[in-house]
Formats: structure tokens, C-alpha cells, sequence
């Protein structure tokens, strides 16, 4: 996710204003987490200071003092609460740093470690890890540790010069048998693992190009489902970057009963509220699938900034990965990249041009005026 387009111009919104001591008493009986490592605040009658998000109970206002950090607070002769240790670490990084933890050991592992392993190794019980980790990814550890290992499977059939064999590939990949990786393989490569190894080599995709108001599109299917629309102005520029896609693929193109999904794709484009009844082959990382899910709930005629799309997925620091996944997205339209724009809702890249994530996105708001 490190080579972006200039999807990843998206920024962070800027923290709220914290410089007055109402806005300060506000966030402290808010609890707000957003004022964490901005101040902190002391109470007279009991000799410490805490963070705003501190969950001790509410003091009065009257015996409340804020200092800019930790070193303030002491100096004037406060000692750091218990609770919310005020000179450590926030609780949302002690929380990203435990989880990045677990994900290491998860890494690491030869075989997928249970909850309770995970949960001894950090200190904490596992109902606790299992809530923080899933609040902090949006997914459990084991549904990071399986998307892992449908990961690790997909790199080693790829290096297939220095992998031998698909067993050994999947058992390289942390999977304690063939059986229980091919039971799924399907639903993580779209394909048997030979044909993905093989570049798609024994895999039928069919496909086929037509033109759209938008300019040429390309439509292309796996057995299980829409695996990508494509569009743009040169159809063999579209066609290119299929076979570039899956190189050793049998590609099928103009089938008469495939025309029938095309059609359907093209109604989507020219109408998005209409939505698409298909289903959609969606190959990509734990995180990126995250993303294009979350995608697909943003309703025809609603914009949605990064940032807002990262919250969505729970995710709120993650902004340039979700740029990342955005750009990264080969079903258009039906997985509805076009709606995120930048803070202030200004236009960024899109994989399609610009021009046609504009006129995707005036035809639906005039459309949702209608109605």
C-alpha cells in the first residue's frame, strides 16, 4: 500500500480547539479520548491529575486545575492517577502497541495460535484482547490470522520459481493441512490454487468490452462471480490489463449470454441507485476487503471523506491505507470508490480518471434531487 495515488492526498481533519479552560472542562466531563496528550488536569482534593479521558469519577469544577502535560502537573505537586496513568502512554496507543503485538506473534507463528495463547502472551484475558483487538482492526484475531494465511498462500503460489510445489506452499503459509486450505480456496484466490500459481492457467474468465456514456468498459467473470469492470477510452488498453492480470488464463470473450451481464453493468454506470444484483468475485487483503465493504453501505448520491471512510472501518488512523484500498479497487462503480473524496470534499484521483468520478458523482446527486 506504500505506491498510492493521489488518492492518498487525503489528510487527517484538524483536532478540536482545546486552548480555552470551558473547552477544557467540556472534554474532561466528556471523557473526550480526541483531548488525550493535548492537557491535563489536576484536582485539589485528592493530590492528582488525570487525563481528560480519565473514567474516575467526575470532580468538581471548583477543585480542577489544567496544565499543558504531565511536567506541569507535577511541578505544581500532583502525583499521576492510577487509573489512567496520565505520564505513560495514551490508552489508544498502549492499545494500537498491544495489538500490533498480537499481529507480530500471529506473524510468526507456525501454525494459527488459539485466543487464550494470544491473550497469556499479552496479560490480559481474552475476552479483553478479543474487544480490543477488534475494535482497534474491525476483525477478530482469528479472522486476521486466516486472512493472513490466505495472504502468505497467495505470495508463495506467486513466487512460483522458488516454491516447488502448491503443498508446500500452503503448508509454508501456516495451514496444519492441504485440506482445510482448499476448502476455502476458492472464496480467498477466486481459483484453485494451481490456476492462481499458474497465472490463472486452466481458469476460464470470461469477459467482454462495450461502450458506456463514460467511454469503453470492460466486464470480465470468474465461476464465482464479477472479478472486474474496467473502464476507459482504449478497449485494448482494457483488455491489456486483464490478460496482464491473469497472463495464463483461458480468457473468453464475446459470448452472446455474457452480453446480459455487460448490459446489467452498464445500467449500473448509467444508473448507480439501481444497484447491481451480481455477484462479485473480491480478491484483496483482510484490510482492503474491509474497505470495499464498507464502500458498498455508502448509499447513490452520498460523498464520504477518507477520514469518514476510515472510521467506517474502524480504522480511524489508517487514512492513507484506505486510500490505498480505494486505488487499489478493480470492480468500478459496483464497488463504489467514486463517493470518497478528499476533507473539503474536493475531487482526488481515481483509478478511472477524474472526469469520470466527477460525472459519476453529478449524475447520482441529480438523481437524489429528484427524488
Amino acid at each position: 500500500m506504500d505506491n498510492l495515488t493521489s488518492a492518498s492526498a487525503a489528510t487527517a481533519d484538524p483536532a478540536p480547539d482545546f486552548a480555552t479552560d470551558d473547552a477544557r472542562w467540556a472534554a474532561v466531563r466528556e471523557r473526550a479520548a480526541a483531548a488525550d496528550g493535548l492537557f491535563v488536569y489536576s484536582v485539589r482534593t485528592t493530590g492528582v491529575y488525570c487525563r481528560p479521558s480519565c473514567g474516575a469519577r467526575p470532580a468538581l469544577r471548583a477543585n480542577v486545575a489544567f496544565h499543558a502535560g504531565p511536567a506541569d502537573a507535577e511541578r505544581a505537586g500532583f502525583r499521576p492517577c492510577l487509573r489512567c496513568k496520565p505520564d505513560g502512554p495514551a490508552l489508544a496507543e498502549r492499545h494500537a502497541a498491544l495489538v500490533a503485538e498480537v499481529c507480530r506473534l500471529i506473524d510468526a507463528a507456525d501454525e494459527e495460535p488459539d485466543l487464550a495463547t494470544l491473550a497469556a502472551a499479552s496479560g490480559i484475558s481474552r475476552f479483553h484482547l478479543h474487544r480490543i483487538f477488534k475494535a482497534q482492526t474491525g476483525i477478530t484475531p482469528k479472522a486476521y490470522a486466516t486472512a493472513r494465511r490466505k495472504q502468505r498462500v497467495r505470495e508463495h503460489l506467486a513466487g512460483a520459481a522458488q516454491q516447488p510445489s502448491v503443498t508446500e506452499a500452503i503448508y509454508a503459509a501456516g495451514y496444519n493441512s492441504s485440506g482445510r486450505f482448499y476448502a476455502t480456496s476458492r472464496e480467498s484466490l477466486g481459483m484453485t490454487p494451481t490456476a492462481f500459481r499458474r497465472g490463472g492457467s486452466g481458469a476460464t474468465i470470461r469477459f467482454a468490452i462495450a461502450q458506456c456514456s463514460l467511454g469503453a468498459i470492460l466486464v470480465a467473470s470468474t465461476d464465482v462471480g464479477i472479478c472486474a469492470i474496467l473502464m476507459g477510452d482504449d478497449p485494448a488498453a482494457l483488455a491489456r490489463d486483464l490478460q496482464d492480470r491473469f497472463p495464463n488464463a483461458d480468457l473468453v470473450g464475446a459470448e452472446a449470454d455474457y452480453e446480459a451481464v455487460v448490459a446489467q453493468v452498464i445500467g449500473l454506470v448509467e444508473a448507480p441507485e439501481t444497484g447491481l444484483d451480481l455477484p462479485l468475485d473480491v480478491r484483496g487483503t483482510a484490510f482492503q476487503q474491509r474497505v470495499w465493504q464498507a464502500l458498498r453501505t455508502i448509499p447513490a448520491g452520498r460523498k464520504v471523506s477518507y477520514t469518514e471512510l476510515a472510521a467506517l472501518v474502524g480504522a480511524p488512523k489508517s487514512v492513507r491505507a484506505v486510500a490505498g484500498a480505494c486505488a487499489a479497487n478493480a470492480i468500478a462503480v459496483a464497488i463504489p470508490c467514486h463517493r470518497v473524496v478528499r476533507n473539503d470534499g474536493t475531487i482526488s484521483g481515481y483509478r478511472w480518471g477524474v472526469e469520470r468520478k466527477q460525472a459519476l458523482l453529478d449524475r447520482e446527486t441529480v438523481r437524489e434531487g429528484r427524488e
